[in-house]
């Protein structure tokens, strides 16, 4: 290879390198010395990197550097994004947990607000929450509870390790958060902290596997 036609390669691997959108073929002719080969130029190129860790792709009219597809899996990271709850996500949860199985329509009236469309959407895709059945009043109503990733979550090994009303007022939580007031609807906290639950005597039917709404039950409740 010629001296000049070396500088010319050399300066082609460099325009292309140093770009971080695929250079167009009008750019590299700008930027190239006249009279140079760039067809022949970016063919030996091409072949230059064809088996290396890097390739030099076409893309339409114009030219990149690619990672070779034989190792790309390995360069792949993966992180895990976390994100916060909202305030109405954290009090449906805590609903969920201290008062399963409830309604979405229970846990409107507990938190004195509507439940906005996809709250429930959240914890359940989060695995925290799942149906739990169809309570049987007019509407048959899908009723949700925890699950053990929950339990998981919050390092619980039973749901009764939830705290109680002592300790949640302890922590300035039923002062802070008016909404988790009604935490004792269903359950009455001994001065200890337990719970003493009474029987729920509201039938709950199981939710049928074959039943054609099953698949419907996110948007139904949401």
């Amino acid at each position: 290879m010629a001296k000049n036609e070396y500088k010319d390669l050399i300066l082609l691997e460099a325009i292309i390198f140093a770009s971080s959108d695929p250079v167009s073929e009008r750019v590299l002719l700008d930027k190239m010395p006249d009279g140079c080969d760039l067809e022949s130029l970016l063919t030996e190129l091409k072949e230059h990197y064809q088996n290396r860790g890097v390739n030099l792709k076409q893309v339409g009219k114009s030219w990149a550097f690619r990672t070779s597809p034989e190792i790309a899996n390995a360069l792949k990271i993966e992180r895990t994004v976390t994100r916060k709850l909202s305030r109405a996500a954290i009090e449906t949860l805590a609903i969920c947990a201290y008062h399963q199985p409830v309604t979405r329509a229970e846990i409107e009236e507990i938190r004195g607000v509507g439940l906005s469309k996809g709250t429930l959407d959240v914890l359940f895709e989060a695995g925290w929450i799942r149906p739990r059945g169809r309570r049987q009043t007019p509407g048959r109503p899908v009723t949700w509870g925890t699950t053990e990733g929950f339990l998981d979550q919050f390092g619980l090994d039973t749901i009764d390790d939830l705290p109680g009303m002592d300790e949640l007022k302890a922590a300035g939580l039923i002062d802070k958060r008016p909404a988790i007031q009604t935490l004792a609807t269903r359950s009455d906290m001994t001065s200890d902290g337990t719970s003493i639950e009474e029987p729920d005597n509201t039938e709950i039917e199981p939710l049928n596997p074959d039943d054609s709404d099953h698949h419907d039950i996110r948007n139904e409740s949401v």
